[in-house]
């Protein structure tokens, strides 16, 4: 069930719209778990997101604070930006975060969330970051990078993910 789409995004620019072009898909509640090495992309998508959501605030990489929470600009739904890297068995902890917003009205997006969040929420978009040229010894950031995004749950039946490529 969901959808699915495979998209070559070929310079960080593209991959920042490709983040605010996402922005237009989601909705209050949804929840967004990105893979992907250090730097495939995963901050520059979210920062695209959180451009196309309007939120307050530069999106980084949360990697010292595990969650962020970038509140709407224009009445919409918060950013809450999550690294999960850091956080131990699985997101019962995101509970206890104290993020001082509620998660059924942001948009959540955790990285390293796998094999941690699943249990959140039956429906969730998976974003997997890749090189496309797979292991190239220079750390080029310019590689292209292949996006492969999966809509798992109800929520994701029908939408046209593709329609992003």
């Amino acid at each position: 069930m969901g959808s699915h789409a495979t998209l070559t995004v070929p310079t960080p620019e593209r991959m920042g719209r490709l983040g605010r072009e996402l922005a237009a898909l989601l909705r209050p509640g949804d929840l967004v778990l990105l893979s992907g090495e250090l730097g495939a992309g995963k901050t520059t998508l979210t920062r695209g997101l959180g451009e196309g959501l309007q939120v307050r605030g530069a999106v980084t990489s949360p990697t010292f604070v595990i969650a962020r929470v970038h509140p709407s600009l224009v009445g919409g739904p918060a950013l809450v930006h999550v690294d999960a890297y850091r956080l131990g068995g699985d997101l019962d902890e995101m509970e206890d975060l104290d993020l001082d917003v509620s998660l059924p009205e942001s948009v959540v997006v955790v990285e390293w969330g796998e094999g941690k969040v699943e249990r959140l929420s039956e429906d969730r978009l998976e974003v997997r970051i890749e090189r496309a040229l797979g292991d190239t010894a220079d750390e080029d950031d310019l590689d292209p990078r292949r996006v492969v995004l999966t809509g798992v749950g109800p929520r994701w039946t029908g939408v046209a993910l593709e329609a992003l490529a």
